[in-house]
């Protein structure tokens, strides 16, 4: 009987013990990456002082940005992006997501497409990625989120904007909803930009990221923008807009069940495997020994007159 115990404590010691391995060693390089179905919608809300005739015009506004994983033109390294993202007046809260040029009240301010491809570990755009349309623009840096395991440093983040990567640095930890995020920070100066086709101007950005470390998710955002004439230096947009409340929920929500997820899998599951895993194998090693002691001391007892072995002797 304590023969089999030790061999099932034996086995089961292996086993707990192999899990423990492939749950620190295997396992993080298989979670820890983009998924391939990534649908998402995050919502902006703002103000905005527009250029107008007689001067600058005070407006509330909403941007929406769309992105969408193309699972079928992804790899197992590289996820490919499609984004569509629009900013719109939405003076009585009413106004859609998104309208066309040709919107009667004018409230379009600006629309665009994107399609990029980032390495689904680092987040670091991959620009020569085979599945990329011949007109994608170029990018280089971290592009819509950061990654796994973001570290408390200063990353290269890129701006859609002045087309290049610029140096976000780390600004501290700070708690949302009871989730710990890290803030990073990044600001441009004086970025060549179009205000329109053919219309050269300046660009200036103030903008605040709080990211879910393990992730690398981007849980809030707050940014200043300020859009100026080159030639003159008049205001043609100044913009405050963040993550609306409702997003920011969404996002703290689903960060701290993909935080957990991680967690269990990378941190408890090899610990609590490993500890388990040595207890049996001490614990069935020792019981092997002991069982084998006594088949060794029955074997040397001498036999009694029936030729059995007497066990009182033993």
């Amino acid at each position: 009987m304590r023969r089999s115990a030790s061999w099932i404590l034996l086995l089961l010691g292996a086993f707990l013990a192999t899990v423990a391995v492939l749950a620190l060693v295997w396992v993080p390089g298989q979670v820890k990456k983009t998924p391939l179905d990534v649908s998402s919608v995050t919502r902006l809300t703002g103000t905005a002082k527009l250029a107008s005739g007689t001067g600058l015009e005070t407006v509330n506004v909403k941007a929406t940005s769309t992105t969408h994983a193309d699972s079928t033109g992804s790899t197992g390294d590289v996820v490919l992006f499609q984004n569509s993202s629009c900013l719109v007046k939405d003076p009585n809260g009413n106004a859609p997501d998104c309208v066309s040029a040709d919107d009667p009240q004018q409230r379009l301010l600006s629309a665009s497409t994107d399609t990029f491809a980032t390495n689904r570990t680092s987040g670091l755009a991959v620009a020569d990625f085979k599945g990329l349309p011949t007109e994608a623009e170029t990018k280089s840096g971290l592009v819509n989120k950061f990654p796994f395991d973001t570290q408390k440093k200063t990353y290269q983040f890129w701006d859609g904007y002045v087309s290049k990567p610029i140096d976000t640095t780390f600004e501290g930890v700070e708690n949302i909803d009871g989730l710990t995020t890290y803030k990073f920070h990044y600001t441009i100066t004086d970025g060549d930009i179009q205000i329109t086709d053919g219309v050269p101007g300046k660009f200036a950005t103030d903008k605040t990221m709080w990211v879910e470390p393990h992730t690398g998710s981007i849980m809030k955002q707050t940014e200043h923008q300020v859009r100026t004439f080159a030639d003159s230096g008049a205001t043609f947009l100044d913009l405050n807009f963040g993550f609306t409340d409702a997003t920011i929920a969404a996002n703290v929500k689903d960060g701290k069940a993909n935080a957990s997820k991680l967690t269990l899998l990378t941190s408890t599951v090899p610990l609590v495997g490993g500890i388990l895993g040595l207890a049996a194998l001490l614990a069935g090693g020792a019981l092997h020994v002991v069982a084998g002691r006594k088949e060794d001391e029955v074997a040397a007892a001498p036999a009694g007159p029936s030729g059995q072995v007497d066990l009182r002797k033993s």
